[in-house]
């Protein structure tokens, strides 16, 4: 594998979108890098900061509480043409929970409808009870099913061209009643799996930097690691849940 690639990661908001420990997720993606002799190079954007998704590879926007949504949503509403343009060139950008939620057209908090992104055709309204408890979802992204957690009143529904990340087979997922869990559009994931959802899920991470590499080098290809307690972590919470 050639020597001295870089995959330059943007991480939206630290401080404020950080719900059940999400900023593990860039640990797992510069670590899984480095042992492979692989460069990593994180840079933060935080309030009033200017986004400039074009000099990235993999963008990650964490999950957060209505208040530090709505906040960062009229931040980046200021800059949607950016990551939109990201988007559109085959940026490779992961969300999770209010970051999946900030992806679509709408939202709702409270009584009242809030303008997203719409950079992924779906939107975001309110049910009772919250959807909480572990999840399982199987996944064309994973060899393995991905397990994690999820809390949220938010139900999502994806338009008619955007395909679900997985099929739930414990938990709750989107909404609780379809079966769907997340998004996968283009070189998009949402999900509503927290945890954070990376260390127990090998395969998500590498999905994501096969393809963050592929876009800038042309090859995608990543030499195995050992998964031996990523995977053990994984199973036993598959076999808690699903009992197989």
């Amino acid at each position: 594998m050639a020597s001295g690639r870089l995959v330059r990661v943007l991480h939206l908001y630290p401080e404020l979108l950080n719900l059940y420990g999400d900023s593990g997720n860039i640990l797992v993606l510069r670590r899984r890098l480095e042992w492979r002799g692989l460069c990593c190079e994180v840079s933060e954007v935080h309030m009033g900061d200017r986004v400039r998704a074009a000099d990235a590879d993999l963008v990650f926007i964490g999950g957060g509480s209505d208040r530090e949504q709505r906040i960062v949503c009229e931040e980046l509403l200021a800059q949607r043409q950016e990551l939109a343009s990201f988007v559109g060139d085959g940026g490779v950008l992961l969300a999770v929970c209010g970051g999946y939620q900030l992806l679509g057209h709408s939202y709702i908090m409270g009584n009242e409808e809030v303008r997203g992104l719409s950079l992924v055709d779906l939107y975001t309204d309110r049910g009772s009870p919250r959807l909480i408890g572990n999840v399982v979802v199987e996944s064309c992204v994973s060899p393995q099913p991905i397990v994690g957690y999820e809390n949220h009143g938010g139900r999502t529904h994806l338009g008619a061209d955007v395909e679900p990340l997985g099929r739930v087979l414990s938990g709750y997922g989107n909404d609780g009643k379809s079966g769907q869990e997340g998004c996968l559009y283009r070189n998009v994931i949402g999900t509503y799996v927290h945890g954070p959802l990376l260390p127990k899920n090998p395969g998500v991470a590498d999905w994501l930097l096969a393809r963050a590499l592929e876009r800038r080098y042309g090859s995608g290809e990543l030499e195995p690691l050992d998964d031996f307690e990523e995977l053990a972590a994984n199973e036993t919470m598959r076999v808690r849940l699903l009992g197989v």
